[in-house]
């Protein structure tokens, strides 16, 4: 799966209602930017505008289609528009292009479920103990923890040290992990 990398996320949000009545929001709103809205309030007047009855037949709405979210970090039609909006907001990620960046990193190997949790426990601190190693692989971290602790090997017996299983030797206490980028480093 391929997202686009921009901090520009994108709903269509649906009612349950219309959906199941057929009507002319079937289909949902308009494509909405997250990021051009400051509270949840602005989004409804913007959904009265395109026909919602958001106190009668619309009142329960769902994430109806997502752009620049990974469509497999949860189940979107489960998700309030507002909850999402409301997370994503409090993590700063609409507005922060790093922390956007390491949201999209954390949910290459995590779940939404898990980023929620740290933005409800952190708020948008959510990222403070998240290491982003852009285009590290194993061996390079390897040698980035090697350096770290200081360690001195003359230069001719460095072609016999595997910086690479060094690297990965960290990737069993659980806290580093591969993504499409490189290697991500979530602290407990």
């Amino acid at each position: 799966m391929t997202v686009t990398i921009s901090n520009e996320i994108k709903i269509v949000i649906g009612s349950w209602g219309s959906y199941n009545a057929c009507n002319s929001r079937a289909l949902g709103s308009k494509w909405l930017d997250l990021a051009d809205y400051d509270e949840w309030e602005e989004i409804e007047e913007e959904l009265k505008k395109q026909g919602f009855q958001l106190d009668g037949i619309d009142e329960e709405l769902f994430v109806q289609d997502i752009e620049n979210l990974p469509s497999d970090a949860t189940n979107w039609d489960y998700m309030s528009p507002q909850r999402l909006f409301e997370i994503l907001k409090e993590a700063d990620v609409l507005d922060n292009m790093s922390k956007y960046d390491t949201m999209m990193a954390f949910l290459e190997v995590r779940s939404f479920d898990d980023f929620i949790e740290r933005v409800n426990s952190h708020g948008d601190s959510w990222d403070d103990d998240i290491y982003i190693y852009k285009g590290y692989d194993w061996e390079d971290y390897g040698r980035e923890m090697f350096n770290t602790c200081g360690y001195e090997i003359p230069e001719s017996l460095l072609d016999y040290f595997d910086f690479e299983a060094y690297g990965e030797s960290y990737r069993y206490d659980g806290n580093i992990e591969e993504y499409s980028g490189g290697l991500i480093e979530i602290g407990r």
